[in-house]
């Protein structure tokens, strides 16, 4: 059976108050953000791909649409570009390249002749910009052709529900912790 907070050590209790403050702040930052925060992620492209929820719907979609190479190309070519050790840049290019570029790889991504020329050209001597081109256009891909496709699809819309419904649970737990510290201040 539950003893209450008092049953807790001071320490937890502590620590609990301290989330207390930093989870009321979280909430009050949302009170006070644009009430549709969530659609606006969903809604522009770069800021989707910079959000791990929107890149997982995202994701979903193109799986559904038989085209989760592009994202998973982009995904990679973005780890690649940030990769400061130039020993690991040489196996990761190839890898990239046999993964998503070559002809025949098997999550071929769809590249003009002078694109994947180019980067065939690169991966002999790989820099961190060696797929920039190639990342670029099926960036500009993804955003002209999949997303607004995206955008009118049910993944968009579930992607919308659980941000909805993480938001609750956020504000759920700050109001019980607040009714929990007010009993036990009492």
């Amino acid at each position: 059976m539950c003893k209450g907070l008092s049953a807790l050590p001071s320490t937890c209790l502590e620590r609990a108050k301290e989330m207390k403050v930093k989870l009321a702040h979280l909430a009050d930052k949302q009170d006070r953000a644009p009430r549709h925060k969530e659609e606006s992620l969903l809604q522009d492209f770069e800021k989707l791909l910079s959000s791990k929820h929107g890149v997982a719907a995202f994701r979903s979609f193109l799986r559904s649409e038989f085209s989760e190479e592009n994202i998973e190309f982009w995904l990679a070519c973005q780890d690649y570009s940030g990769t400061k050790s130039p020993g690991k840049l040489a196996p990761k290019a190839k890898r990239i390249y046999s993964q998503f570029v070559a002809v025949q790889a098997p999550q071929e991504v769809n590249l003009d002749s002078e694109t994947r020329e180019a980067v065939t050209v690169c991966v002999s001597e790989p820099t961190p910009a060696s797929f920039s081109a190639a990342q670029q256009r099926i960036y500009t891909l993804m955003e002209k052709d999949s997303f607004p496709r995206f955008l009118k699809s049910s993944y968009c819309l579930e992607a919308l529900r659980s941000l909805d419904a993480m938001n609750l649970c956020i504000s759920t737990f700050i109001n019980r912790c607040g009714v929990a510290w007010q009993q036990q201040e009492e």
